[in-house]
């Protein structure tokens, strides 16, 4: 993602119907956005991010089966766990597709193939039993330390599943609306089932929220209620006092009111402190609260360049906008795949094509922290489904080498640190360079250079006028080379090179 921490410098050449050029030695600014309060935990400098299915993630789907692969993830360079929701799933109104109930599916064993969403959540101080018991979480937690990793939740807690307990005993904490005369009432809801069903197809097509519009299978909490507010903080401190945790990942984080973020982040520091990622790209959320969000706009980016839909240099046009959109000392997350474009969008193969793995070393070197999701180092290209068992195929693990390459370099190189301490990014392309994307990032002595074509021709790169490297050695073949002005590169399509000064 962005970091609003290092200065970006994009050095252009000018042609003839040429462009503005922004920047070209480092500009001290006041940000318009601010500074983040947020304190960084040290361990999360140089980290890399994986996210584990837990139901998809092994043949058994259950937190055993995790904790015996976790040798692999620390050898493929893995720093912190995110570990998909490990709450039990509600039953009531359960999802069988986005746009079937398993009530309205007529055999009985065919209903119980549908595991429903992992987002509805029944009880926030259990776990899945689908995935093992409390002493199975603690024993994976306890690993994952043991291996010098760390591990945050993914939680959801802007609606909780129909059959949550709060539903009957504190119906004050949920939401009620109406829409074409349905009352939106928990309580109400669950007693005549039959209107839920009415509820379902009008929410489908006339929706309450359209954020939210098929999300029929959750009851939307309250967050005026400040009984519900002090019920959470007291839920996200227990996961980390019972079981050691250290940070979570929060569903839908733009979905909830930016001051409870703002109150509970103290909160929790008092007790332990943490790493928390928002789902969400709402700067003011990094104000007080999160570490980091998602770079969704340099991943739609990314998408649209690898389907010839924009330049390279949208890039760069991203890069400029979050160094002014984002808090001083905001980090970003940059990725090729999560679960939710696995399952709806398609795999980085599927939306990339051959240029899977040149967005993945982009993905690797831009500011700030990488995500890798499951099976992408196997380079699984296949969806999984949401609400069913569809355990991943691992094959070779044909990918874990060029992951862990990326990871090795990004732990010994501070250029590629998250945060302030990254140095200064210099985009070295420009408008004219079609295709290709060229950047450096230097903090200190370390310094590392990235060209990538991101097209499906051939192309000749040269370093602008203005560019003096000096010698490097590129990552992945070992190959050393003199980088001076003018000098020209040729690459084939879709390929990158990825040199370090050292």
């Amino acid at each position: 993602m962005k970091k609003t921490f290092f200065t970006i410098i994009i050095i252009l050449s000018l042609i003839a119907f040429a462009c503005k050029q922004p920047y070209e030695t480092p500009v001290k600014r006041v940000n318009p956005a601010g500074i983040s309060q947020v304190s960084h935990v040290e361990w999360a400098k140089d980290a890399v991010i994986y996210e584990v299915n837990i139901r998809q993630f092994s043949p058994e789907g259950t937190f055993e089966a995790v904790k015996k692969d976790l040798p692999r993830l620390k050898e493929l360079g893995v720093d912190i766990v995110w570990l998909m929701p490990v709450f039990p799933i509600g039953e009531m109104n359960r999802k069988a597709d986005q746009t079937i109930l398993i009530e309205e599916i007529e055999i009985p064993a065919e209903r119980k193939k549908y595991l429903g969403s992992y987002y509805a959540t029944k009880d926030y101080l259990s776990v899945n039993p689908e995935y093992g018991n409390p002493e199975d979480f603690k024993s994976l937690v306890d690993k994952i330390h043991e291996l010098g990793m760390y591990v945050i939740l993914d939680i959801a807690i802007n609606h909780t599943a129909w059959d949550h307990p709060w539903i009957k005993e504190h119906p004050d904490y949920y939401t009620r609306v109406h829409e074409d005369s349905v009352p939106w009432n928990p309580e109400w809801m669950t007693e005549h089932p039959e209107y839920f069903r009415k509820l379902k197809k009008l929410r489908m097509t006339y929706p309450i929220n359209p954020v939210e519009f098929d999300w029929w299978d959750v009851a939307e909490l309250d967050f005026d209620n400040t009984e519900l507010r002090n019920e959470f903080v007291k839920i996200f401190i227990w996961w980390i006092s019972e079981y050691d945790i250290d940070g979570y990942r929060c569903d839908h984080a733009h979905g909830v009111p930016t001051d409870f973020w703002e109150e509970l982040r103290p909160e929790l520091d008092k007790v332990k402190p943490v790493f928390m990622l928002a789902e969400a790209e709402l700067p003011e959320l990094h104000k007080k609260a999160f570490d980091m969000s998602y770079d969704w706009k340099m991943h739609h980016i990314l998408n649209a360049i690898a389907q010839n839909k924009k330049p390279a240099w949208a890039i760069a046009e991203h890069l400029q906008w979050a160094d002014t959109s984002y808090p001083d000392n905001s980090w970003l997350m940059q990725f090729t795949s999560n679960h939710d474009e696995n399952s709806w969008a398609g795999t980085e193969f599927e939306r990339m094509g051959q240029g899977a793995r040149t967005f993945a070393v982009l993905a690797a070197t831009l500011p700030d922290m990488l995500l890798i999701y499951n099976g992408q180092e196997s380079a699984f290209n296949e969806r999984l489904k949401f609400f069913v068992k569809d355990t991943i195929g691992w094959g070779d693990y044909r990918y874990s080498s060029f992951y862990r390459t990326l990871n090795e370099l990004k732990e010994r190189n501070k250029a590629l640190l998250n945060g302030t301490e990254n140095g200064i990014l210099k985009v070295l392309s420009s408008q004219a360079d079609s295709n290709v994307f060229a950047f450096s990032r230097q903090a200190e002595d370390d310094q590392v250079l990235v060209i990538c074509n991101l097209g499906e021709y051939p192309v000749d790169y040269r370093l602008r006028n203005n560019t003096r490297i000096g010698n490097m050695k590129e990552v992945f073949t070992g190959t050393s080379r003199t980088f001076k002005r003018k000098t020209k590169i040729s690459l084939e399509p879709w390929q990158y090179c990825v040199y370090e000064n050292k």
